[in-house]
């Protein structure tokens, strides 16, 4: 449904709290109990939660939905940021891994977003994509068991890359709010 202006309702899927995404007795970015033990715990525990909470704002939408740029003048899309963070999850393996870095998976200037058009292939392509970056990504971060040690490009501890990369889902996931909500309405949390 559209309000007069053409702009979605709002809309949620919780009933507890109707200002949320989903209800913390049913959202899989929870669980009961204490936190992990441990800094890398902690880290791959809130990263996760920063993962799957993308995927939750993408979840249900069509080609053309994900494709849609519903936040003008920006070039963004909700297909244009998983395919940025596929780009990034890349770009951050060239901060650890010796020799020169990987080519671009969408080419230069901005082909994450430009490219990231309506059809089926392009979306099926974007999310094996981050599968992948963010698998291969996650195992060279596992072989860096030190989270003070310093790695090849610039001399940046493991764990700030850990941080970096829990900031830049962050960022993008509030992104991914305005999207979604633009989209079809559904809220953020």
């Amino acid at each position: 449904m559209s309000t007069e202006s053409g702009a979605p309702e709002r809309w949620t899927q919780a009933s507890v709290y109707p200002d949320m995404w989903a209800d913390p007795d049913t959202d899989p970015r929870h669980s009961d109990g204490p936190g992990p033990d441990g800094e890398l715990a902690t880290f791959q525990d809130f990263l996760g939660g920063y993962r799957l909470t993308l995927l939750m704002k993408c979840e249900g939408l069509d080609p053309e939905q994900l494709a849609r740029r519903s936040v003008p003048p920006s070039t963004m899309s909700l297909l244009g940021l998983v395919r940025h963070l596929a780009e990034v999850e890349r770009d951050w393996r060239g901060w650890i891994l010796p020799g020169d870095p990987e080519p671009k998976l969408y080419g230069d200037a901005d082909g994450d977003f430009e490219g990231a058009v309506a059809e089926q292939a392009v979306v099926e392509g974007a999310f094996a994509d981050l599968a992948r970056e963010q698998a291969a990504t996650d195992a060279a971060l596992e072989a860096c068991t030190d989270l003070g040690a310093r790695v090849i490009q610039d001399g940046t501890a493991v764990r700030e890359l850990w941080v970096h990369r829990i900031e830049e889902y962050a960022r993008h996931c509030g992104h991914a709010d305005l999207l979604r909500e633009c989209v079809d309405g559904r809220v953020g949390q």
